[in-house]
């Protein structure tokens, strides 16, 4: 007899629909064919213990399971269920009539029990767009594949209740999930505050400047003085997140496994803080079975790298051309795959070896050579794709002691809010794709060469401060482009149409780094 289940593959942050085809005759082969793995090729044998545990026998026959498409890599434990299914509607066991309408994916416990699997929201949004009536997935796996409307997801217990299900027993309901209530609910609950961080008035506002137009931004200063504090409550300012963002946020978590328990979308902005230690491969995705890497973790959110020069110079160079193109293209040689990689890109470092060039309570050991050579390790060009550049000095102890506290997050963030909102309304009448750009711009930091012409063409009196400043300096004409783009920002937060020189020399004083004397300074 020959029967037929459904599952689906993942490549990328796609799935695609797997015909499970069971052909079951007299014998005591089995055969499986379809290009599968080892975890899949183990299925057999997971099957087969599970089977006697809920009460059915082993079938003792011929059996060929074939994957079709057959040419497509099957990898992972999640063809367990519709494999076993199969097996049990081949013997006559379940009836075969149902098996057209679902789709179905989870590993199989020897007890028979269901077990979590990655990547199963990209599977449900096949499952609806094949037009499958639902899908059956472990119970721990519900909230994940149920935020997918238009489509019935029944989370199991094990494979006994999917056997009564499919023939028709037990009163067995759809998951319904409310997304907009749940995802609503989150948006606004934050652990971390700016009203915990006592002075630094200055980088504060370089943190907001940077919220409000998506800038990457570095932090330079000594050990202790709030760097990486700081950079941890930059989610708490940032614009909400929308409900299509969330979507996809939420499925490349769902792709790498790492979508906590019992949450449907993921309602804040993600904050990626990986280890200075960090290889290429984990930062930008890929490997033997394909994954994101931590820069499409941090899609829409937040890539936060401190003691930026500790890091492997190989690594922080492959960070270019993402933080250019917002995403990340992997070709290796059986796959191509492209992740999505629109990230704010922050960083920290000390100002030398020592960790005190430039604090006036600690006295520096470093030489010019010592510090010259510490701050080589990142890049020119690496360096000129970040926006601001921001000093920080430790605060003194009369701030400290203060009892009184800081701005809260939620009045800065409405500020940033209101500038993207106007950010928005002038990039709503331009095409998806303007300029190379993948999708519609949605801040300044986005602007092609072109629309900075467009949008942040600067005064007389700022242009010829400009020149003045890019003459001195030193500046490329990258760094040009950026201080153009954060004084458009800074406009918007000030409510003014037009870039005035109080915008342009508060930009400039974010390019710090460039300044060709810079280690030179206070020895």
């Amino acid at each position: 007899m020959l029967v037929k289940t459904y599952s689906a593959a993942v490549i990328g942050l796609e799935a695609t629909t797997i015909t499970i085809e069971v052909n079951m005759t007299k014998g005591m082969i089995f055969r499986l064919s379809g290009l599968a793995d080892t975890a899949v090729k183990e299925s057999y044998d997971r099957i087969c213990a599970a089977l006697p545990n809920i009460g059915f026998r082993a079938p003792t026959a011929n059996l060929t399971i074939n994957l079709s498409p057959a040419d497509l890599k099957k990898e992972g434990s999640g063809f367990d269920l519709p494999m076993a299914v199969g097996i049990l509607a081949a013997d006559g066991k379940v009836a075969a009539q149902r098996l057209s309408e679902y789709m179905m994916v989870s590993e199989l416990g020897l007890d028979g029990k269901l077990k979590p699997v990655q990547a199963v929201l990209p599977v449900a949004i096949r499952a609806r767009k094949d037009k499958f009536k639902g899908l059956i997935v472990p119970k721990e796996n519900i909230h994940e594949a149920a935020i997918v409307n238009n489509l019935d997801v029944y989370g199991m217990e094990n494979l006994a209740d999917v056997v009564a299900f499919l023939n028709g027993n037990g009163g067995y309901e759809p998951m319904i999930v409310d997304t907009r209530k749940e995802f609503y609910e989150r948006q606004y609950s934050f652990d971390l505050d700016f009203s915990d961080v006592k002075g630094q008035e200055s980088v504060k506002r370089a943190l907001e400047v940077a919220a409000a137009g998506g800038h990457n931004l570095i932090m330079i200063g000594p050990p202790g003085s709030g760097k990486s504090m700081m950079a941890k409550r930059l989610p708490s300012i940032l614009p909400p997140l929308s409900l299509a963002e969330s979507l996809e946020t939420t499925q490349i978590y769902s792709v790498a496994g790492k979508l906590p328990q019992d949450t449907s979308l993921i309602s804040q902005r993600p904050f990626r803080s990986p280890h200075h230690t960090i290889s290429q491969v984990a930062l930008v995705g890929g490997g033997n079975t394909p994954q994101p890497g931590e820069i499409s973790l941090a899609h829409n959110g937040v890539l936060f790298l401190d003691e930026l020069p500790e890091l492997n110079r190989s690594v922080l160079e492959v960070l270019r051309q993402p933080l250019e193109d917002r995403s990340i293209s992997i070709s290796r040689a059986k796959y191509s795959i492209e992740y999505p990689a629109s990230f704010m890109f922050v960083a920290s470092m000390n100002p030398c070896p020592c960790g005190y060039y430039g604090d006036p309570t600690h006295h520096c050991v470093c030489t010019p050579g010592q510090i010259q050579r510490y701050m080589n390790k990142i890049s020119g060009p690496l360096l000129d794709r970040i926006d601001i550049h921001c000093e920080i000095q430790a605060v003194p102890f009369s701030e400290l002691s203060k009892m009184q506290p800081g701005e809260p997050s939620a009045v800065i963030r409405e500020r940033v809010i209101a500038a993207r909102k106007r950010q928005e309304e002038r990039f709503s009448s331009l095409p998806a794709n303007t300029g190379g750009v993948k999708g519609r711009i949605h801040c300044n930091a986005q602007m092609t060469e072109r629309m900075l012409h467009k949008f942040a063409e600067p005064d007389t009196a700022s242009l010829d401060m400009l020149r003045l400043a890019m003459e001195r300096l030193k500046l490329s004409a990258r760094a040009y482009s950026r201080i153009l783009k954060v004084a458009r920002t800074i406009a918007d937060l000030a409510g003014s149409e037009q870039v005035q020189s109080m915008h342009i020399a508060e930009a400039i004083g974010y390019r710090n780094l460039d300044r060709g004397d810079w280690a030179e300074r206070g020895m």
